[in-house]
């Protein structure tokens, strides 16, 4: 072993070991590898900082920044109004999401799967008031299985596909995959949705807590044109429901309806009373396309900015709008800001939102300009809540984000754009049509994920060019000689699961699969099942956040450590090998 190596495998021990104790941040630590690394002359100098601008960080970045997009487009809740029931049982809603994520997986990248259902999951989570830590490795693992089962599924299908015909003279086709890769995602689905889940530690700080959440008397009205004309109140309580929405009352021309509101049939301009959490309240707005309360002021505000945010407000005994109205203190024609809502700890709300008198202690929901919260805040006197980072739906951009996020995918699938490129364009889409407004760009993006891979793939490939993992496949070969065929199967596997959860699994595809058909040839013996068993093995990285993109993407959102993956990672794999092995040697015989 060579000085380069033994510095090379000191360095990922190291970064291991610290990462597993978790006393420093991942993105700390390695990034410190990495100029350590540079410092002792493993890593060149030129090749850095090369993995910031890797095609893997990029996807994540990208990403974030996509599914962002789709929550406030409303894409998010169309999925989740349609698909996703937060009363379910927690292993339900997992069953149910890995199936939609491996189903999508097979025929997407799962990258693209992952960014379009992380957000319903998140949402899903809030509306349960559980963590979303406790079905987002699950739903990240279901979409990694999803993606071996076609050629598209993963990037390694496609790298064996390549390597199979280079070696052996034709390629493997778009659903040779699917018997070995089917049986095997669907026993890793089953373990997840059933046992997997339970294993994921759980933190008391993660815990979603409804109580911590104001709930307000709201006001929505029905636009000209709109499909609830003439239907009754009582019609619309199913997607109340669905949105943890409690109508109240319905105001029409200016009169509060009492006792026949529930059948009274909806004409435009009639006003919902409601009473909701300020996301509820989005979400039931952008589901049934209703307008806002004060509709002209709202238009005018909209005309104007470059986009809107939700600012909540309490009310002290001092500020301005304390024993006034919204309307008496010009609230609009001030401050360009439109009352929505009024917490006032269950006491009732008895006129018209902007004709109400705030008193102190009041909290209130306000539709402002962008970027102009805290200065409006000031004008009023109000002091405003811990930023939740509420924000409006943009309803009327549902299947335009949809529409450019699912053209992208396409593309990349077919082989039309590249991967990053496609979700580039998404992005550039999405800021002109303000579907994410610009300043808000980068706010999405979880750097320290962005860190820790950009740091962890110059340190991979550095030690794949010193030949490291050569010399762990030459060591494979020397090990398993005089063994059965199906045990040294079985070792390619292990080993390629090994380097796959600290390597990029490109990487190790392109290592492994030569090894696999050299083994072959020594042995005798078809190459195929060593292929599959690689291609199999390069997509179970299960064990840490940085061996698939899938993995890294939850780690913020999800609230996880490092040493968390291989709790639910370590029994996944182990189970992949004992399923894929006997159906590799059945569909793909020796």
């Amino acid at each position: 072993m060579s000085s380069e190596q033994i510095i090379l495998f000191g360095l990922f021990g190291t970064v291991f070991a610290l990462l597993l104790w978790g006393r420093y941040r991942y993105d700390l630590v390695a990034f410190a590898a990495l100029m350590v690394g540079v410092v002792l002359g493993v890593v060149p100098t030129e090749a850095a900082f090369s993995g910031f601008g890797h095609p893997a960080t990029l996807i994540v970045a990208l990403v974030l920044i996509v599914s962002a997009g789709l929550v406030r487009s409303g894409a998010v809740f169309l999925i989740t109004r349609t698909m996703v029931d937060a009363s379910r049982a927690l292993g339900t809603h997992i069953a149910l999401m890995g199936a939609i994520g491996g189903i999508l997986s097979a025929f997407m990248n799962n990258v693209a799967a992952l960014a379009l259902l992380m957000p319903v999951d998140v949402q899903t989570a809030r509306k349960a008031g559980r963590p979303p830590g406790l079905s987002l490795m699950p739903l990240s693992f279901a979409t990694i299985l999803g993606g071996m089962v076609t050629l598209i599924g993963t990037p390694p299908n496609i790298i064996i596909a390549a390597i199979r015909q280079d070696a052996l003279g034709t390629p493997f086709g778009m659903f040779d995959f699917a018997p070995v890769g089917g049986i095997t995602a669907l026993a890793g689905l089953v373990f997840v949705a059933l046992i997997g889940w339970r294993m994921i530690p759980q933190r008391a700080d993660s815990v979603l807590n409804a109580s911590d959440v104001t709930a307000y008397i709201a006001e929505l009205t029905i636009p000209d044109a709109s499909a609830h004309i003439d239907k009754r109140l009582s019609e619309l309580e199913d997607v109340a429901a669905k949105t943890d929405v409690a109508l109240l009352g319905l105001i029409r021309e200016g009169k509060r309806l009492y006792g026949t509101a529930r059948t009274t049939a909806l004409k435009a301009g009639d006003t919902l009373v409601l009473e909701a959490q300020p996301d509820a309240l989005d979400e039931f707005r952008a589901a049934l396309d209703l307008g806002f309360s004060d509709t002209k002021r709202d238009e005018a505000l909209r005309a104007e900015g470059e986009g809107l945010d939700l600012l909540e407000l309490v009310i002290p005994r001092d500020a301005r709008i304390a024993g006034k109205t919204a309307q008496a203190i010009g609230l609009h024609w001030r401050q360009r800001a439109v009352l929505m809502g009024i917490s006032r700890q269950g006491r009732r709300i008895t006129e018209q939102m902007r004709r109400e008198v705030i008193e102190p202690g009041d909290i209130l929901l306000l539709l402002v300009p962008k970027d102009r919260g805290d200065e409006i805040a000031d004008w009023l006197g109000g002091l405003p809540l811990a930023d939740r980072g509420l924000a409006v739906t943009q309803n009327r951009k549902t299947w335009t984000a949809i529409a450019l996020f699912g053209g992208a995918v396409a593309a990349a699938s077919l082989g039309l754009v590249y991967l990053p490129v496609a979700l580039g364009l998404v992005v550039v889409a999405y800021v002109l049509t303000r579907i994410v407004p610009i300043n808000e760009l980068y706010t999405h993006i979880e750097w320290p994920v962005v860190v820790l891979l950009g740091s962890m793939i110059p340190l991979g490939a550095a030690l794949e060019t010193a030949g490291g993992t050569q010399l762990i496949a030459r060591a494979l070969v020397d090990v398993t000689a005089g063994l059965p065929a199906w045990a040294i199967l079985t070792a390619l596997m292990i080993v390629t699961m090994t380097l796959s959860d600290v390597l990029n699994n490109t990487a190790t595809t392109i290592v492994a699969a030569p090894v696999g058909i050299q083994m072959a040839q020594s042995l005798d013996v078809s190459a195929d099942p060593f292929l599959m068993a690689v291609a199999i093995a390069a997509s179970s990285a299960f064990l840490t956040p940085i061996g698939h993109k899938n993995n890294t993407l939850i780690l913020g959102p999800g609230g996880y450590r490092f040493g968390d993956y291989w709790r639910m990672g370590l029994p996944l794999e182990i189970l992949v090998v004992a399923v894929s092995v006997p159906a590799i040697l059945v569909f793909w015989p020796l």
